[in-house]
């Protein structure tokens, strides 16, 4: 029975395991970032988070027993110069693993394994990510509120105008009624002193013999 034996064996012998295993480790250690299979993937940071936690200790010993596993100078140099300095104040956990879905052909889960601290792009978001507060919102709603009051304050503004205006009408027409009565009186006395002129004119009708 296989009890108490943790891991996948990624239907490879010991021999061929291991082999693939160091290969992913320094694919991983040299580009920080790779795609593979899901079961892969979850199989490398069992193995290769170890040795980067030896890296933290630069010491002769931990390099050469790095470099028995790795069997890499350049990834080995480039895990103890530039990787352990970067991850120095992390306690563990230095990879990421992100499921990318099925591969096309035989539907094999894939994933992407990647070094946390070297996700250039995730932490320029981060960093350019602006944070929203309550605060904010509710600014934006009461300068959404004070409009409504200024467009109201305009229209009674328009309002008392135009009721100036049509007070301003009402006493021109005012002012200028007064002035019918001597219209009226003018055509009065036009019509009287016509009515004179023919009654003078009837007596000495009547006065000629």
């Amino acid at each position: 029975m296989r009890h108490r034996l943790k891991g996948s064996k990624l239907g490879r012998t010991a021999s061929h395991r291991k082999a693939t295993l160091r290969s992913l480790s320094v694919a991983l250690l040299t580009h920080h970032r790779i795609v593979t299979t899901l079961t892969k993937a979850k199989e490398l940071r069992r193995h290769v988070e170890p040795v980067i936690t030896r890296s933290k200790d630069d010491t002769t010993h931990n390099r050469r027993e790095t470099f028995s596993f790795l069997q890499d100078k350049v990834a080995v140099t480039k895990l103890f110069d530039e990787i352990a300095p970067k991850v120095a104040d992390r306690p563990g956990g230095y990879t990421r693993v992100v499921k990318l879905g099925t591969r096309v052909g035989d539907g094999a889960e894939m994933a992407v394994i990647e070094l946390v601290d070297f996700n250039e792009s995730g932490n320029d978001q981060k960093a350019t990510k602006k944070k929203r507060t309550r605060r904010a919102g509710k600014t934006a709603k009461t300068a959404t509120d004070v409009s409504p009051t200024e467009s109201t304050v305009n229209d009674a503004n328009d309002t008392v105008q135009e009721a100036t205006v049509v007070n301003e009408s009402e006493v021109d027409g005012q002012e200028s009624a007064p002035e019918a009565p001597a219209d009226s009186q003018t055509t009065s006395t036009s019509e009287v002193s016509e009515d004179q002129v023919q009654s003078e004119d009837d007596t000495e009708n009547h006065k000629k013999p």
